[in-house]
């Protein structure tokens, strides 16, 4: 059956000018590389390597590629908050391409059991060997994005599935650190306990 390269606007090819592309494709500078966590990778810590510059996308040293079977998932924390505005997957012109990738929002720590849940947008992907094509999440969905979960559970019939690279385009805010706070407790034994409830704590964040 025959298929048009896009599919309902949930990606385009018209980029314009490919530098103009490059910066915006500059979320990668914005993830918590060190916290990046990927299921059913062959070699350990090798689905970190596919979040990199845009100008090294076609680079084909770096690259993750599934062990058991044909699936991947990233577990993917951001430094703030984040406006998702595009996604492209670049792997080779073969069946070790992903043919789809489920989205989950400010989901920490999936496994693939959590990824039978209902995911917060499914997006068809096709063959792309050279990082042209971007999809576009849902902007309603995806703006404010602390943690992204990528789940590429197919692929076009390869045993295993392999990327080079996985660009992010969209818009950082620095995050609230929730777990950075103050308690200040006062004792105000002249009060009738009943007037101390609101009062018990105060916080505020670190200066």
């Amino acid at each position: 059956m025959p298929h048009s390269h896009c599919n309902h606007g949930s990606h385009d090819h018209d980029h314009g000018n490919p530098e103009e592309v490059g910066l915006q494709y500059n979320l990668y500078q914005k993830i918590d590389k060190d916290n990046v966590e990927c299921l059913n990778e062959s070699v350990d810590g090798s689905g970190k390597t596919v979040f990199k510059p845009w100008e090294k996308r076609l680079d084909t040293t770096e690259y993750v590629e599934s062990d058991a079977d044909e699936e991947l998932l990233f577990n993917i924390p951001f430094t703030g908050n984040v406006k998702l505005k595009g996604i492209i997957i670049r792997s080779e012109d073969s069946e070790l391409h992903p043919s789809k990738l489920r989205l989950f929002k400010n989901k920490p720590n999936m496994t693939f059991d959590d990824a039978s849940m209902e995911p917060d947008q499914v997006l068809e992907l096709q063959k792309d060997s050279q990082g042209v094509l971007e999809y576009t999440p849902k902007i309603v969905t995806f703006s404010s994005v602390s943690h992204l979960t990528m789940h590429f559970p197919t692929n076009f019939g390869a045993e295993t599935t392999k990327i080079y690279y996985i660009g992010l385009k969209g818009e950082w805010t620095p995050g609230h650190k929730h777990g950075v706070t103050i308690c200040t407790y006062e004792s105000r034994p002249m009060l009738d306990d009943h007037k101390l409830k609101h009062l018990d704590s105060v916080g505020r964040p670190i200066e």
